[in-house]
């Protein structure tokens, strides 16, 4: 039986309907055809879309990277085909390695293959394949939180380079999310602190459709949202019908006057519009429709009802005199305005090229500190946080903060050019706040680093739990986000172990791309961060200790610029013909340096592998691999206070491994490591035992 529809009548001209409906065909088109998909918020949002890009947005389809461009992030990422048939429409031209390749970033042959191999419309939309897709969102959440780093960086950057006359940096940044982006809780993080935060810059447009893949959301959402996010310091406007196109535009210009906070918009809408049988059931969310359903929908929207894929010229030719002559206008007056710009402030200029192409200024990394030999050592904590101060102090745009944790994981940038702290009244500083929020930290650091700045965040590595989600996307995308992790194993000590990270290493070295960093001592620490800032196209790690490491001494033992190979012989038998491999990263370098030269004079040949970064080692040539770790010296003792999970890869079936084998204890870190049997003692064990030297 055929259900009576409860949304009101679509409202507009003639064109304006006729193109809000091409979107809506198009996307029940491509998930049809792909059979598979989610066609129903498309069709329900397609209002939003278009009063948003073709009547509001300041974007040019033919330069989609012009730089005071706004954002629009699609944080319902299941809704893909919405985007998929406005970048159509709009003509977004597809650009590769910097430079556009002569066709449409979605043409209308790669909406027929949605969800295919091979095209440009994955099944959520991917920032390394689709121009105009500004950033990865599967997981629901992901993109509304990323977009306060976005949002975060607008005002960094207006601060740092807007001068009289010279307004350069202006954008918004408009994100679209679902009930279930209101229901994840990095969504609550990112809008808690947006909300603290003031940026004004920063739209959300909720869809309020009632709906999620199990039902109606009274079956687990009965939050007033609104409500809660004036509680949360936003302002909220309503839009109680999308169909109302003059509503729309009304709250968009509520959000534009509003300079005080962040806007949320809430839009009431019908899952797919239109269907008769399916509008406003879940059955419209996460399956195609049906040819028949199809057919019936286009009929209610006065469409061809055999039509596929069908894109009226009238449609094409509105996008043009819409979104594309304004965009084109406004990116060509920003062009016109930066030349100028590059001539009255040049150095200024200068860092914005070089931030465009992910590159360093001259002399970065002129102050990085060689720290000489000490037994009793520091803290890799503070040498670290010595060497980004040395760092960050030539590079104006590296930015970052910790998560309410800054004075133990040494990371405030304490020069004062760095300009005090990022705060409501104050967006020049380069020091941050997240507050207890590490998923809505790595998420802003995404949304920052997707806005050109070099940014970092900063927690204790048990945290890592917290915020793994938004660290995996930072590989996905490939971006050059930056995390500091402290406080890395038992050596926590009293704390206990639920702050003591023992898995955490090999969860973190299973992401693809992600670098991880573990140096050994404080001039490992240096080369670290030595080889963070200069990565262009993958994230990365550094974890460092709470408790003190030898600094090593660099004139008896190999250079620490090793390290930016990830794994190097530190030291090594006479002849460099060693019956045994001795290999550790961290916190455990100096133990196994210590088991070296106990089992150097107890004749014993040995070789110290230190591996900082398995990551970058892999990225070696096998030649230098086998160098360092020859295949034949199948006797190989690994040390590291972590589970033993990836080190198999080293050690070979006959290795040794000294380390955890179960969750931490509470007490002096010392005795912790020797209650768990992570002593040189121990080393020295296994390494007779394999060389039978018993």
């Amino acid at each position: 039986m055929q259900k009576t529809s409860t949304a009101s009548a679509a409202q507009g001209t003639d064109l304006e309907l006729l193109s809000i409906n091409t979107i809506r065909t198009l996307s029940m088109d491509g998930v049809q055809a792909a059979n598979s998909g989610h066609p129903g918020t498309p069709m329900a949002l397609a209002p939003v879309a278009y009063t948003l890009w073709n009547e509001r947005m300041a974007y040019d389809p033919n330069d989609p990277f012009w730089p005071n461009r706004d954002r629009f992030i699609l944080s319902c990422g299941h809704a893909s085909m919405l985007l998929y048939s406005v970048l159509h429409l709009s003509g977004v031209k597809q650009y590769k390695d910097g430079k556009p390749t002569g066709e449409l970033a979605v043409p209308l042959e790669h909406i027929k293959k949605f969800r295919q191999l091979h095209y440009r419309c994955p099944g959520h939309p991917e920032r390394t394949e689709t121009t105009g897709v500004e950033i990865t969102t599967g997981p629901l959440g992901q993109g509304v939180a990323t977009s306060v780093g976005f949002a975060i960086a607008e005002r960094w950057l207006a601060s740092h380079f807007n001068k009289p006359g010279f307004n350069l940096f202006s954008y918004n940044i408009y994100a679209l999310c679902s009930d279930g982006d209101m229901m994840e809780g990095v969504s609550e993080e990112g809008a808690s602190l947006a909300g603290h935060l003031k940026l004004s810059n920063l739209c959300w447009i909720y869809d309020d459709n009632h709906i999620t893949i199990e039902g109606h959301t009274d079956l687990a959402f009965s939050e007033d949202v609104g409500r809660r996010f004036e509680g949360l310091g936003w302002h909220v406007v309503k839009v109680p019908d999308v169909n109302d196109l003059d509503a729309l535009r009304a709250a968009y210009k509520s959000f534009l006057a509003t300079d005080d906070r962040p806007t949320l918009i809430i839009v009431r809408s019908h899952i797919g519009y239109g269907a008769p049988h399916k509008q406003d059931t879940h059955e419209a969310h996460g399956s195609p429709l049906g040819p028949d359903e199809i057919k019936l929908a286009k009929k209610f929207y006065g469409w061809p009802e055999d039509a596929q894929f069908l894109v009226p010229e009238e449609v094409t030719a509105n996008f043009a005199k819409g979104i594309g002559a304004r965009g084109h206008a406004a990116s060509a007056a920003w062009r016109a305005l930066f030349a100028k710009y590059q001539q009255e402030h040049p150095d200024l200029a200068s860092q914005w090229r070089l931030m465009e192409a992910r590159e360093l200024p001259p002399g970065w990394d002129k102050d990085i500190p060689v720290f000489p030999a000490d037994a009793k050592g520091v803290a890799s904590r503070t040498s670290g946080g010595k060497v980004l101060n040395a760092i960050a102090k030539n590079i104006p745009w590296l930015i970052g903060g910790s998560g309410d944790l800054a004075p133990s994981t040494m990371t405030t940038l304490t020069f004062p050019e760095a300009d005090g702290s990022f705060e409501p009244d104050h967006y020049s500083g380069r020091n941050f706040h997240y507050g207890i929020r590490e998923h809505g930290m790595m998420a802003a650091v995404n949304g920052m680093s997707l806005s050109n700045v070099r940014a970092f965040g900063a927690t204790f590595f048990v945290f890592c739990d917290y915020l793994r989600p938004a660290l995996r996307l930072a590989s996905i995308m490939q971006l050059n986000s930056v995390i500091v992790f402290t406080h890395d194993s038992i050596g926590v000590g009293e704390d206990g172990p639920t702050h003591q990270a023992i898995e955490h290493l090999a969860a973190a070295r299973a992401i693809p791309g992600l670098i991880v960093l573990r140096p050994g001592d404080a001039n490992e620490a240096a080369e670290a961060w030595r080889t963070i800032v200069q990565l262009k196209n993958r994230p990365a790690i550094i974890i460092l200790t709470r408790q003190n490491l030898p600094t090593l001494d660099r004139a008896k033992y190999a250079p620490a610029a090793g390290a930016r190979r990830g794994g190097y012989v530190l030291a090594d038998a006479a002849g460099g013909k060693p019956d045994v491999i001795l290999m550790a990263t961290g916190s455990e370098l100096s133990l196994i340096v210590d088991a070296y030269e106990q089992l150097t004079k107890d004749g014993v040949k040995a070789r110290v592998v230190s591996l900082p970064s398995w990551e970058l080692f892999a990225d070696q040539d096998q030649a230098y691999r086998d160098e360092v770790l020859p295949p034949s010296v199948t006797a190989r003792v690994a040390c590291e206070a972590a589970e033993k999970f990836g080190w198999e890869r080293f050690l070979g079936p006959t290795g040794a491994f000294v380390g955890m084998k179960g969750f931490g204890a509470s007490g002096p870190y010392a005795q912790l490591y020797k209650h768990f049997g992570i002593t040189t003692e121990n080393v020295v064990k296994a390494a007779k035992e394999l060389v039978g030297n018993k």
